[in-house]
């Protein structure tokens, strides 16, 4: 009997997306007609649904610890980049990773690692000590490099303090010249060419269709890395995730879950469009993204090409044969 309860409760779990919830229940004892569970889950609908799934039950369902509640402490990333992982430890693939000033959440602590909770719902467990509860400057601009090399004074010529991945914001207290003094984890001292103001973010579609094109080329030959969100490496949907955010545009974190937000667009492709890909036979779902130049022509961090490239998405037999659709957030 509980073999085939328990059996249940995996398909109900199996329902739920973990990146964006939680359902981790198991029997603990059967007493009578009274089943004892424990674990948890995100929210109290999950355990309507619970009782709902499994009607002729009397479930105990005291011991599941419901993480969503109110006031839940919130901390922000204080390091200039961390890792997102599915388990509290740094022996697991990459899940996402985290830029200086994320704010996160905190759902559940274990030791020295938090599960966190980021404001679009993506969830994953960092390393608390890179967290902090301070708050932290307000962010004026974005760093459209790479990765660029915060230094003691205006001038290559003096020593680097730190490095600052893609995508991160930071504060610019000062400017000498053509270079900039930030804060971020540390403070130092930029090229202006480094940086976007956030007041100066494209407004019209044009104008982030002209941008994304000549934000896109600073990335090329950036390595591919599973879970990656920086110049350090990035993966397909981290880089689609970077262009939008360049433009003052936040979309999903995952291919998949670009392609199920994004509006479905047909040819003819305009600059901006993304490409989705699947692979498999019938049962296909999206696990790669790439973003259209304009027609077919587009780039992508590509795990066969081992980074960040131009390709035709129609010449290239790889990309051809497994293209699914194609979505947009800019029209």
């Amino acid at each position: 009997m509980t073999t085939d309860i328990q059996n249940k409760l995996n398909d109900l779990a199996s329902q739920y997306d973990k990146r964006v919830s939680v359902f981790d229940i198991e029997i603990t004892a059967l007493n009578g007609d009274t089943i004892s569970l424990s674990g948890r889950v995100l929210n109290q609908s999950q355990l309507d649904d619970l009782h709902r799934f499994l009607p002729d039950l009397n479930l105990d369902t005291a011991s599941i610890n419901i993480l969503e509640r109110p006031g839940l402490p919130r901390l922000r990333v204080n390091t200039n980049l961390t890792g997102l992982y599915e388990k509290p430890t740094f022996y697991m693939p990459l899940s996402s990773e985290l830029y200086y000033g994320t704010e996160l959440e905190i759902l559940e602590e274990k030791d020295r690692w938090a599960f966190t909770r980021q404001p679009d719902g993506y969830l994953g467990w960092a390393y608390k000590p890179y967290l902090t509860s301070e708050s932290l400057p307000q962010e004026t601009h974005i760093v459209i490099d790479p990765v660029i090399e915060a230094r003691l004074d205006s001038s290559f010529n003096s020593g680097v303090v730190t490095r600052i991945v893609s995508g991160t914001g930071v504060t610019v207290k000062e400017t000498r010249g053509k270079w900039s003094h930030v804060t971020a984890h540390r403070s130092g001292w930029v090229p202006n060419d480094a940086l976007r103001a956030v007041n100066d973010l494209p407004r019209s579609t044009e104008a982030r269709r002209n941008t994304l094109v000549e934000d896109s080329e600073r990335m090329i030959g950036v390595p591919y890395l599973w879970g990656g969100t920086s110049g350090n490496g990035i993966d397909c949907s981290g880089f689609a995730r970077l262009l939008h955010r360049w433009i003052g545009i936040d979309i999903p974190r995952d291919a998949d879950m670009q392609s199920a937000a994004a509006k479905r667009v047909e040819p003819p492709f305009e600059i901006g469009d993304l490409f989705f890909f699947g692979e498999g036979d019938e049962d296909r779902h999206v696990t790669h993204v790439g973003i259209s130049l304009g027609g077919w022509k587009m780039i992508h961090s590509s795990r066969m090409r081992n980074g960040v490239y131009i390709d035709d998405a129609q010449s290239e037999d790889y990309l051809r044969k497994i293209y699914m659709h194609a979505g947009s957030f800019l029209r």
